[in-house]
């Protein structure tokens, strides 16, 4: 049977983090950052086990105004994309680890990747999946497709209405899929209804996506210095395919793996390819 994950609150500066640690804490630390609006169940508690077994002490946490960590009063979320970074800084610290490899996915790539910049000595290496540049270069990239942004546009939800949530949000996630490969509804629905359940207030995690950038590194993303694995679906209706092509020219050495017909995120079709992949490119140092 395999052992029970440990959930820690990290308290620290006022602010509660809820995290969970996988495996042994005397392996090479995997620090997991989700994206926009996203507890820590989106890394599926299978996938972290994975990569536990492989060796990897694997951490993943709840954002602010996600899952079990701190949550603010409507429209008052009182923080920056800046404090998400430092977020990530605070659970290694809470955890005892003075560097950790780094797996964003998404917006989590971009807080990865501002991670690199901002507190060098703290990351391994880094992993960003489904994720653009954090800092813009001026280079013009593909816009997310006409569906998604269809869908953004029309999509009304009643965030007080539970199975209505639960409803637009498995929806969305039918739509980051990408669409060329069959959608594992019951499975979306399932999380989706833990994630709501679990949280203090699931309608705070849309403070996400108006949070002010804050005071970001000025370095260039060249200037970052550890091994980089670029992983992307190449149907990611978000970012399209490109947005990885240049993140991956922009980061010395950085290599690039597509996972054909593949959506936005890390779907269990894809585990026995990342998780590989993963553990190969952090076994590095």
């Amino acid at each position: 049977m395999a052992e029970r994950a440990i959930e820690r609150v990290v308290a620290v500066d006022g602010i509660e983090l809820c995290t969970e640690a996988f495996g042994n804490p005397a392996d090479p630390a995997l620090l997991l950052i989700m994206g926009t609006g996203a507890s820590m169940l989106w890394w599926e508690e299978g996938f972290c086990r994975l990569l536990a077994e492989g060796g990897r002490f694997v951490l993943r946490y709840d954002h602010r105004d996600t899952g079990r960590s701190t949550t603010y009063p409507p429209g008052r979320p009182g923080y920056t994309g800046a404090d998400l970074v430092a977020d990530a800084v605070r659970v290694l610290d809470g955890h005892g680890i003075a560097a950790a490899h780094v797996l964003g996915v998404s917006a989590g790539g971009a807080l990865a990747q501002l991670l690199a910049l901002g507190h060098a000595d703290r990351v391994l290496s880094l992993v960003l999946v489904s994720t653009s540049a954090a800092l813009p270069d001026g280079r013009e990239l593909p816009p997310p497709t006409e569906e998604f942004l269809r869908f953004i546009a029309s999509a009304q939800v009643d965030w007080a209405d539970t199975d209505a949530l639960v409803e637009y949000q498995v929806a969305y996630a039918r739509l980051l899929a990408g669409g060329r490969r069959p959608f594992d509804e019951p499975a979306a629905r399932s999380l989706v209804r833990q994630d709501v359940a679990r949280a203090r207030d699931f309608t705070a995690s849309r403070h996400h996506d108006t949070l002010p950038e804050g005071e970001l590194p000025h370095a260039p993303l060249s200037s970052i210095a550890v091994p980089t694995l670029v992983i992307h679906g190449t149907a990611d209706p978000l970012f399209p395919l490109p947005h990885a092509e240049a993140l991956a020219g922009r980061i010395p050495g950085a290599t690039l793996l597509p996972l054909p017909d593949a959506g936005h995120g890390i779907t269990r079709a894809d585990w026995p390819t990342v998780v590989p992949a993963v553990l190969r490119h952090t076994a590095m140092r």
